[in-house]
């Protein structure tokens, strides 16, 4: 294997390449566009300083995502996704002087893999459906992140003008989401112009936005309500109010498009993927979060050493601080924080999918331990089912996973 190691400071619009070998020399450099011609360039170079399919040379570059990235994985390559925090304390050893420059990091990056590569890990060999499902998944989520922002700046809206409006949608389990309360906010942006509305114009309204059981009920409801006495803004300041609702009521129905069509993407990708069985197997997590679980960790099952990594990469597992006689357990804030969110719903939806998991719960809570502590305890010990599960290929089972539960709960004989 040539002892000859790759940085690459990435840029939107070029890259600066660093080739140094292993006693620190600088054997080349070369800034390339971010092009097809800037690869093949790039590609160029590392064969001519002996990259080999069967010994391909490392690169390290600050990222995980883009074109660059992507084309370097398909060549087979070990590439190493650098923290930019990690390569700015590095880069102290080279420039006592705080320099900087994108040679400069280049270089820092493929001195990084010189001296500590055994500190850092390749990208996962992910399959290319792995790969879509985290696209997809992603997507979704920051489609949801952006629903609910912009669910809350036209609720925060309507409380300024229109507050008995909020009590419309209280009762309906999408709240602000749902279809009926976008569809009656459109028709009528503020209170004036929904007092106005007639019954027939309501069912006709709860007709449009998909209502077809307890109309009449519903159509009173709503009449009464809307006609309700409640303080107003003057007039004209009213009208503007009301222009202002019905530009953040289409950015909110954009998002709520957005996340539905994402959602529908995303599950229907993961149900072609041989994992997908048996991350559904566990309880709490259907296909859309057992989508986003496997957009985290990927299919590349070498990925992990031990369920230990993958707990601590998920900040599943607790970080212990200890100098001298002092020793401090701490909750993991550096980890996957897209993991993490998807851990939380995980384990609250397992307390009542698995009576295993209620009582570990239970038990976690009974020692005076916080709900989101004994959760997140909850969480780690899923992630350590689950890592043995993909592993072996079996699918989830509930008295392996909480034998001392289905012991106590098991019928005794007469």
């Amino acid at each position: 294997m040539p002892g000859v190691f790759c940085g690459i400071d990435w840029a939107s619009d070029h890259h600066d390449v660093a080739l140094i070998d292993q006693d620190g020399t600088l054997l080349a450099k070369l800034r390339i566009d971010d092009s097809a011609a800037g690869l093949t360039h790039l590609l160029d170079l590392l064969a001519e300083h002996g990259d080999t399919p069967e010994f391909p040379i490392p690169v390290a570059i600050e990222t995980s995502h883009g074109l660059l990235v992507s084309c370097l994985r398909a060549t087979g390559r070990p590439v190493y996704a650098i923290n930019p925090l990690t390569a700015a304390r590095y880069r102290d050893r080279y420039a006592l002087a705080r320099k900087k420059s994108d040679h400069l990091d280049a270089k820092v990056l493929a001195n990084i893999l010189r001296t500590d590569i055994a500190e850092h890990r390749p990208l996962p060999a992910d399959s290319e459906l792995a790969q879509a499902i985290a696209v997809l998944a992603r997507a979704q989520q920051d489609a949801v992140w952006d629903r609910t922002q912009a669910g809350n700046k036209l609720r925060s809206h309507l409380r300024e003008y229109f507050p008995g409006f909020l009590t419309v949608f209280v009762h309906f389990r999408e709240g602000i989401t749902s279809p009926i309360t976008r569809t009656l906010l459109a028709a009528a942006p503020t209170p004036t112009e929904a007092a106005r509305l007639s019954r027939s114009q309501l069912r006709a309204l709860l007709i449009k936005a998909g209502r077809q059981r307890e109309i009449t009920p519903e159509v009173e409801r709503l009449h009464q309500l809307l006609r309700e006495p409640q303080m107003q803004q003057p007039h004209l300041v009213e009208q503007a109010m009301g222009a202002k609702t019905q530009a953040l009521l289409r950015q909110f129905n954009a998002a709520c498009t957005s996340a539905d069509e994402l959602e529908a993407a995303t599950v229907a990708a993961f149900a072609t993927h041989p994992d997908a069985e048996i991350i559904t197997s566990f309880p709490g997590l259907g296909a859309l979060t057992g989508a986003r679980v496997l957009a985290e960790l990927g299919d590349d099952h070498t990925r992990f050493a031990d369920a230990r990594a993958l707990k601590a990469y998920a900040g599943a597992a607790p970080i212990t601080r200890a100098s001298g006689k002092k020793t401090v357990v701490l909750a993991r804030h550096i980890k996957n924080q897209r993991l993490a969110a998807v851990g939380y719903l995980w384990a609250f939806a397992a307390l009542t999918a698995s009576p295993g998991a209620r009582a570990h719960y239970d038990r976690r809570r009974a020692t005076e331990e916080r709900h989101t502590a004994a959760q997140r305890n909850l969480f780690n010990r899923m992630l350590g089912c689950l890592h043995h599960c993909l592993t072996t290929r079996i699918p989830y089972n509930e008295e392996i996973a909480f034998p001392t539960h289905a012991e106590q709960s098991a019928p005794t004989a007469a």
